[in-house]
């Protein structure tokens, strides 16, 4: 159904991608892996009319087309479902369904529109939504799932899902997996992003793999190990995962006792020692994030206390939290973890503004040794530090996110879900860097959805379900099947 020959792509003098080829039969599922840089995103947003090809070819179904815009590779039927969430939050779920669709007519009202939309939103698991209600009002997850019911809606004979799973748990991957398998059955054509190794396993027939902007040719997922796919994306084997675990953790540097925020239905009591790793494993929504965003200031403490080094702990807002060194790294990056249209350098050195700065002005030198340590610390070479932070891979963005507070000096570092949307390679180096951080005396708590994750990084593990702690317990004590009972309720559900 779809064929790209030879698609080159530049961006002045940098080549992003040299003569790719990717083909994809109808009812097909095509994985297209590969490292963050790789050149994944730019192939897909030229077939999406977003990005212009410098040379190549693209036909659907034998015949050759000319994507020169969003709306040429609408009417060709394609449909795209970005990385990036593209719902306007002040329009109704039902309106962002039906989002840029001119076969509506200028004549229509609410409820016939909510009667429309119902259908697409029952078949990606949104039947218990109101068309009407704002999208604002709903999580990242489920708007997320709006998209694909948008896409639904085009009847669109090729789709592509960029990282559509990044922001979702595992009741809503399977939502996603089964929309995706209804649109492969109905003779789609997909193009499906994503780092997540199971999905690619579980859902793909092929897999084309993208390296350094060039393409290999499509194999059989069936035929694949995921060793076998991990040295095909990074052209190499990627060794050890996880870095070994701290031989034992220091005093205790953190105390919560019953405490509540919003987003918890029940109080949280936990600890936290000098060096080590806690993870907060839930899916979302389920408190993980919560606690989080309790410590980081970002939501207040409604009961209970915490206290900090033996003293108390109660921050005023994020400007507080930062004062006593504990600092937080949200799951979005895109919206408050980067400056995106900033220098690399800007970005590391802009908390720390103070440290860099001699009588209210910004002294070079000082800020050039600041970036300098922080850069090496967490693998950023000197190629990075003259580019805009949004233009860097979402691997290297994420290390300039975390980067960033190490200038500080953090007592206590919060990471929300630490490799969102990052590929194996980088994966592996920020788990390093974190565990080294930890090793050196750091103490760290991150939430996450991800059990590998979990179980990998974590010296112990707080495991959460819908706003409740369930067990806290030393990581080498839990097995991927216990956590995931204990994130899913899967024994309450039976």
């Amino acid at each position: 159904m779809l064929r790209m020959s030879g698609i080159v792509k530049s961006y002045g003098p940098t080549r992003v991608l040299e003569d790719v080829d990717l083909a994809v039969e109808a009812g097909e599922v095509m994985a297209l892996m590969g490292e963050n840089g790789a050149g994944k995103s730019t192939l897909v947003k030229i077939l999406a009319g977003i990005e212009p090809a410098d040379g190549g070819t693209i036909s659907i179904d034998g015949a050759t087309v000319s994507i020169r815009s969003p709306g040429h590779a609408q009417a060709a039927g394609i449909g795209y479902v970005a990385q990036e969430l593209s719902i306007v939050e002040s329009l109704s779920v039902a309106e962002n369904v039906f989002l840029g669709d001119e076969t509506l007519g200028f004549f229509r009202s609410a409820a016939s529109l909510a009667r429309r939309a119902r259908p697409y939103l029952e078949r990606v698991g949104l039947d218990h939504i109101d068309p009407l209600s704002l999208a604002e009002e709903h999580s990242v997850a489920e708007r997320q799932l709006v998209e694909i019911a948008r896409l639904l809606s085009r009847k669109a004979r090729i789709a592509i899902l960029d990282e559509p799973t990044a922001a979702l748990s595992e009741t809503e991957i399977v939502r996603v997996k089964a929309a995706v398998r209804t649109l492969a059955a109905e003779g789609c054509a997909i193009i499906y992003v994503t780092h997540r190794m199971p999905e690619v396993f579980d859902l793909t027939q092929k897999v084309t793999v993208l390296r350094n902007g060039k393409s290999f040719p499509a194999v059989e997922t069936a035929g694949l190990s995921i060793g076998d796919l991990i040295e095909a994306m990074l052209g190499r084997q990627l060794g050890q995962m996880f870095p070994p675990r701290a031989a034992h953790a220091g005093e205790e540097i953190l105390r919560l006792d019953a405490c509540r925020a919003s987003g918890l239905k029940a109080p949280v009591s936990l600890s936290l020692r000098k060096g080590e790793i806690l993870a907060l494993a839930g899916q979302v929504g389920s408190g993980a994030g919560a606690v989080l965003r309790m410590l980081a200031g970002v939501t207040p403490i409604q009961s209970g206390s915490v206290t900090l080094e033996g003293g108390v702990y109660a921050p005023s807002g994020i400007a507080g939290s930062i004062a006593r060194k504990v600092l937080y790294c949200s799951d979005d990056r895109k919206r408050d973890g980067i400056f995106a249209v900033r220098s690399v350098p800007e970005n590391l050195s802009a908390p720390a503004l103070s440290a860099v700065s001699r009588f209210g002005l910004l002294s070079p030198a000082l800020e050039g040794e600041h970036v300098t340590r922080i850069a090496r610390q967490f693998g950023l070479g000197e190629r990075f530090l003259g580019r805009l932070a949004g233009n860097l891979s979402g691997g290297n963005q994420q290390k300039v996110a975390l980067g960033k507070w190490i200038g500080l000096d953090p007592k206590i570092l919060l990471v929300e879900e630490p490799t969102r949307g990052v590929d194996v390679g980088a994966r592996s180096e920020i788990y390093s860097h974190l565990r080294k951080l930890a090793d050196e005396g750091l103490s760290i708590i991150f939430a996450s959805s991800d059990t590998q994750e979990v179980l990998g990084l974590a010296d112990r593990i707080a495991s959460f379900f819908h706003g409740e702690l369930v067990r806290i317990c030393d990581a080498d004590d839990v097995t991927a099947e216990s956590l995931t009972r204990d994130v899913t309720r899967a024994s309450e559900a039976a």
